[in-house]
């Protein structure tokens, strides 16, 4: 099939290209070599970042390399996967590729941009096998790196994907932040340890079996339609849609058999396997706090079974609680229902500023979009 090329780009091995860009080898740009050291010679508190076959950063008191580089593991399970870039004094494993010493035709970040978002790629086409155990030099050599004319425009496209990069980071350290303070509320708030100012008095300790009656799911009896009123629920969540529900009022539910430590809320009518327990909540409980109160339990430590982990209903419900009353409840479950949306609105935002950064890095990095 033949590919009608738009005016001014012209076909290459790494794909369609702007015409005034170049094409070269990676060993021809850059220096290409190892560490010397082994995973031993990390040290906790290390004065310099230690990179090793993993996309955790250790910590050294040694360095043998003080400038701008780009690190890739060379064997193990971040094979093509774990890149790293730094411009300072850093140490690393012995199987672990630094590739450094960049010619003056190429901007450092610019390569590692390319690099990382190819390089896994390649090797897979230069294997027969559905994965990589580990990477030879020539690999990395023998590579081609599309170069824009100027380091002037490699560098705009480098400060553009950073920028991306940094708000995608503070994005995640504000999700990271948000969770621990929600798990810091859901600590004090559902064992009473602080109280919302308009509540006082004592709380009672109940059974779990006072205020809900845990239900077997059941297996799907009926076609399962893509197009469904109702979800089929199993522990990892929905797995198709029916026309049918099995229980049709605000549901917790947790796993009966496997995964038995991942509660789910719903208030709609569903569906549940029978490896999924269901709860019917009495109208003495908020179901949305006995939600966060599940998610307080250490479900594997009612495990009953030496093989798959299992729960049963009875041991579910003759697990005791402290149980405010029903306005505490609401309130407290109101103010963690808030925190929930604000994380989930965070994490919309961080998974469209990633595939803004994705669309960005394929139309920049080909040159289809130029900056200069």
């Amino acid at each position: 099939m033949s590919v009608e090329l738009k005016p001014r780009y012209k076909q290459t091995e790494v794909g369609v290209i702007p015409e005034d860009w170049d094409l070269d080898f990676i060993d021809n740009i850059a220096h290409i070599t190892t560490g010397s050291k082994n995973t031993q010679d990390r040290e906790a508190d290390g004065q310099y970042p230690f990179f090793v076959r993993s996309q955790t950063v250790e910590r050294i008191n040694s360095y043998s390399f003080d400038g701008e580089a780009v690190l890739t593991a060379g064997d193990g399970v971040g094979t093509g996967k774990v890149f790293h870039y730094i411009n300072g004094k850093f140490d690393a494993h012995q199987r672990v590729y630094r590739m450094s010493g960049f010619s003056e035709r190429i901007n450092g970040y610019y390569f590692y941009l390319y690099f990382s978002n190819h390089f896994y790629n390649r090797i897979m086409q230069m294997t027969a096998k559905s994965s990589v155990d580990s990477v030879r030099r020539e690999m990395i050599a023998k590579m081609p790196i599309p170069l824009p004319p100027t380091k002037a425009e490699q560098e705009a496209i480098a400060e553009a994907l950073s920028d991306a990069d940094a708000l995608i980071e503070s994005l995640e350290q504000l999700i990271t932040k948000k969770r621990h303070i929600k798990q810091g509320a859901m600590q004090e708030l559902l064992t009473g340890k602080k109280r919302l100012p308009e509540f006082s008095g004592e709380w009672e300790v109940k059974r779990l079996g006072d205020v809900l009656k845990v239900r077997h799911g059941k297996s799907q009896h009926d076609i399962v339609l893509a197009d469904g009123k109702y979800p089929i629920l199993a522990s990892g969540g929905e797995i198709g849609r029916t026309n049918d529900y099995l229980y049709d009022k605000p549901s917790v539910l947790i796993g009966r058999k496997g995964t038995i430590d991942v509660p789910q809320f719903i208030d709609t009518p569903f569906w549940t396997i029978d490896t999924l327990f269901f709860t019917e909540i009495s109208l003495d409980a908020d179901t949305k706090f006995i939600f966060y109160k599940f998610n307080t339990i250490n479900w594997r430590s009612y495990n009953e079974a030496s093989g798959v982990p299992s729960l049963s209903a009875s041991r579910i419900e003759n697990i005791d609680f402290n149980c405010p009353p029903l306005p505490e409840q609401t309130a407290i479950a109101n103010i963690l229902s808030d925190m929930d949306t604000e994380i989930t609105a965070l994490e919309a935002k961080l998974a469209k500023t990633r595939s803004l950064k994705q669309g960005m890095m394929h139309n920049l990095l080909t040159g289809r979009i130029r900056l200069l």
